[in-house]
């Protein structure tokens, strides 16, 4: 569509708007595009540019600025993705070597947040209510915690509240009625088995398993979709946040996740490194908004997806590769073997 002049000013215009955040002008152009063209050459150009739809000019400024469309063109044939700096790369490969789940999810949404200075979510994997094993604690004379390994070496701890006192031996029997029993199934199937089977046990132990399998079903639904870190970050970005009704756009996307829940699970579909531009895409809900997302798996299976959010003026070319390398890297660390 667009000749090589024409891709080269534009690739300069994005470049320079990126780096400064202000309208390019033709005279700004003509210095740094390295073609020996005038600045009524370029205004001619530019003006072609624009009746295209890859750029445009603010109302304020005779400069001009990408629109969505120019980013996607931009990041689509005209973007060279920069390793990660030594620094940056040992950081994330350093950090990311955790063997706790959760605590290997929330990392991965700090260092997205850190190296991108923009926001870091982490769409959570669906948390099964199957459990490998289960122990119990004595805390007082009524309460009990409640220890629960997932299949995935997850670690979840209940406090249950007791009718009566239980001893350490009694705990311990409860446990391993649980474990031999149930393992492997959810805690509402094993709450419906209890209930029909009928086990060989002491009725005070019946009554310990049954709080225990109501505990763990009625948890289950309460783990948190998304985990999100920076937000913050993005008040200072002018462009997410120049009127109220961006700002509160932006800040309902954060709070209420269901939206954004939907977001980061429909990219999970996709392979790799995924770019959604606001404006041209359905995904994003802000025309000044992009999400640089890609898919992370256990054992070989997608199981969610994480990435930055920020405004459409970032630094493509560094925050795809930080993207890509902790989506790899949180994979290996949930894929671990114990």
């Amino acid at each position: 569509m667009l000749d090589k002049r024409s891709r080269l000013l534009l690739k300069t215009l994005v470049e320079r708007y990126i780096i400064e955040g202000q309208p390019v002008g033709s005279r700004v152009l003509a210095k740094i595009s390295g073609l020996e063209l005038s600045p009524a050459t370029i205004r001619n150009v530019m003006a072609d540019l624009e009746e295209l739809g890859f750029v445009v000019s603010p109302h304020t400024s005779a400069g001009r600025v990408p629109t969505p469309r120019g980013y996607r063109l931009f990041v689509d044939s005209m973007l060279t993705v920069q390793p990660l700096e030594a620094g940056e790369s040992e950081l994330i490969h350093g950090q990311m070597q955790i063997a706790e789940p959760q605590r290997a999810i929330q990392t991965a949404a700090h260092l997205l947040s850190n190296l991108s200075h923009f926001a870091g979510v982490v769409l959570t994997p669906r948390r099964t209510s199957t459990f490998r094993q289960v122990e119990f604690l004595r805390l007082s004379e009524r309460r009990v915690l409640m220890i629960v390994v997932a299949p995935d070496g997850d670690v979840q701890n209940r406090i249950l509240l007791t009718d009566r006192p239980y001893t350490n031996g009694q705990l311990t029997e409860a446990a391993n009625a649980l474990n031999q029993h149930f393992a492997g199934l959810s805690f509402e199937e094993a709450r419906t088995r209890l209930e029909r089977d009928l086990l060989q046990l002491r009725s005070e132990i019946l009554a310990l398993m049954n709080v225990a399998v109501r505990a763990g079903a009625e948890a289950v639904g309460h783990n948190e979709p998304v985990v999100i870190s920076g937000e913050r970050n993005l008040i200072g970005v002018s462009e997410l946040t120049a009127d109220m009704d961006k700002l509160r756009a932006l800040f309902d996307l954060f709070e209420h996740k269901a939206r954004l829940v939907g977001l980061l699970d429909e990219s999970s579909r996709s392979e790799g490194v995924q770019i959604y531009i606001g404006g041209e895409s359905q995904m994003v809900p802000l025309d000044e908004m992009s999400m640089v997302v890609a898919p992370y798996e256990v054992d070989g299976r997608v199981v969610g997806t994480l990435g930055v959010i920020g405004p459409t003026r970032m630094a493509y070319e560094r925050v795809i590769p930080i993207v890509d390398i902790t989506a790899k890297l949180l994979s290996s660390a949930l894929s671990r073997e114990e």
